[in-house]
């Protein structure tokens, strides 16, 4: 019986590629990323393809040394916890041999899924894509065929099966927690404050907020939050302070998203003469520096950023020399911290 020859088109529909693809590899046409040339060369080993490169001429080939970071908002304020994330990232790439290339993209760019011109993929061993809360310019990445992973990413990203590693803080348990701290003061009537479809991790605190308040038999109750679209008004005292005008009722403690709106929704009650935590608990989610100096001190979740970072480095590299491993989403643990704000 005769044998059936392994074709490209083989190799190709084995990869998830297009035969053009696979073609330039063996025949040397073209610029093709270093982990998809690896992933098509082992698969054709694996089939037992016969035509495969000079072995030699494989070793020789430069490898792509530059690992790209994609962002639509760099990391810059105390308040993000990307400020310890990226020198940890940068630094463990860095003894592994590689250079971090930042691209921050414009809003055009990020809204119509394009990448910066001068994005060199050709030269791209990897991607980190940081502050990307959009699901189609998720997919876009994705569909570039490199190693890939993203920190946080869009609001319900948990339950996708896209092909890329997802690394993410630790929410719910967390959010539990903080929220519980507030009922064991005494508060009874809770509102949530943030945008619960801004991101990922948003969206994971809110349902931390709702599992504590259906434990504790209390009903969730809309009125009593602030979930608008995340943006500027999120840093005004006054957009807050007509907003808690609004509510029926002035709750008796605010889960806040981050420690961003916490801290600002404190100045907001401090204008309005309203005691913290006396009439209002508040919480806030980051572990921020500014957290533990303001009076009264918040509590807060601290979220481990280097460590974060140094992890994502090592699922990012591990991924880039192993490209047929399972997606991983991994999920750091975060520790609440209970301070003065939502004491009784």
């Amino acid at each position: 019986m005769a044998i059936r020859r392994v074709t490209m088109q083989d190799i190709a529909d084995s990869c998830g590629l297009s035969r053009n693809t696979v073609s330039k590899i063996f025949n040397g046409r073209g610029a093709v990323p270093e982990a998809t040339r690896r992933l098509v060369l082992d698969k054709a080993q694996e089939l037992g393809y016969r035509q495969l490169p000079d072995d030699e001429q494989a070793k020789n080939e430069p490898r792509s040394q530059n690992i790209a970071l994609f962002t639509s908002n760099m990391p810059s304020s105390d308040y993000h916890f990307g400020t310890l994330f990226v020198p940890a990232f940068a630094g463990a790439l860095s003894r592994a041999g590689y250079t971090l290339m930042m691209y921050e993209l414009t809003e055009e760019e990020f809204m119509t899924n394009r990448l910066p011109a001068h994005a060199a993929l050709d030269q791209t061993a990897g991607i980190l894509g940081i502050e990307l809360f959009s699901r189609p310019y998720i997919e876009m990445i994705c569909s570039l065929g490199l190693p890939a992973i993203f920190v946080d990413a869009w609001a319900g990203a948990n339950t996708s099966t896209l092909k890329y590693d997802l690394i993410s803080m630790e929410n719910v348990a967390s959010t539990v927690a903080l929220t519980n701290q507030i009922i064991a003061s005494g508060g009874r009537k809770l509102g949530f404050v943030g945008d619960l479809d801004h991101c990922n991790s948003f969206h994971e605190r809110w349902i931390g907020f709702s599992i504590a308040l259906d434990r504790a038999g209390f009903p969730l109750d809309r009125s009593l939050c602030i979930l608008d679209r995340d943006g500027q008004q999120y840093s005004d005292p006054e957009w807050y302070i007509s907003k808690l005008k609004k509510m029926p009722v002035l709750p008796d403690g605010l889960v806040c998203a981050n420690d961003y709106i916490a801290l600002h929704i404190m100045t907001a009650l401090k204008q309005m003469g309203v005691s913290i935590p006396g009439r209002v608990k508040v919480s806030g989610f980051d572990g921020s520096p500014q957290s533990a100096v303001v009076e009264p001190s918040l509590t807060t979740a601290q979220i481990p950023g280097a460590e974060i970072g140094r992890l994502a480095a090592d699922i990012l590299l591990d991924r880039i020399e192993n490209p047929s491993r399972p997606y991983r989403t991994t999920y750091v643990n975060t520790v609440p911290l209970l301070r003065a704000s939502t004491s009784k």
